[in-house]
C-alpha cells in the first residue's frame, strides 16, 4: 500500500507565488488554480489531451473545465487535504504545455 502524500506547510503555500506565479492558491488554501485562453476550440482541445496523458502518467487528475477557447484548471491532492508535491509537478507540466499551445493568461 503506497502511503498518502503529505499536504505542504503554510510556508510551502506562501511561497508558491515564487515557484509557480501563473497559478492561484484558492481562498481556502486547498488547492491551486490557472485560467487559460488558447487560439481556438481546437488548441485549448489539443491542450488538454496533452496535460490528459501527463496526468494519467503521473496518476494525477485534474479538475478543470473547458468553454469554447477558454479552460480553467484547478488541483488539489484529495488524499492529503490540501495542495501536495503531486500538484506541484503536474502544474509544472502543465506550465510547459500552456507555453508550447501559446496559451495566455484568460
Amino acid at each position: 500500500m503506497t502511503a498518502s502524500p503529505l499536504p505542504l506547510t503554510p510556508g510551502q503555500v506562501a511561497g508558491l507565488a515564487e515557484t509557480l506565479p501563473l497559478w492561484r492558491v484558492t481562498d481556502d488554501g486547498k488547492a491551486i488554480r490557472r485560467e487559460l485562453r488558447f487560439r481556438d476550440f481546437r488548441q485549448a482541445f489539443d491542450f488538454m489531451s496533452a496535460i490528459a496523458a501527463a496526468a494519467d502518467e503521473q496518476d494525477h487528475h485534474p479538475d478543470w473545465s473547458n468553454s469554447y477557447n477558454r479552460v480553467a484548471i484547478r488541483l488539489t491532492t484529495h488524499d492529503a487535504g490540501g495542495i501536495s508535491a503531486r500538484d506541484i509537478r503536474l502544474a509544472e507540466a502543465i506550465d510547459a504545455a500552456a507555453a508550447s499551445f501559446g496559451a495566455k493568461p484568460a
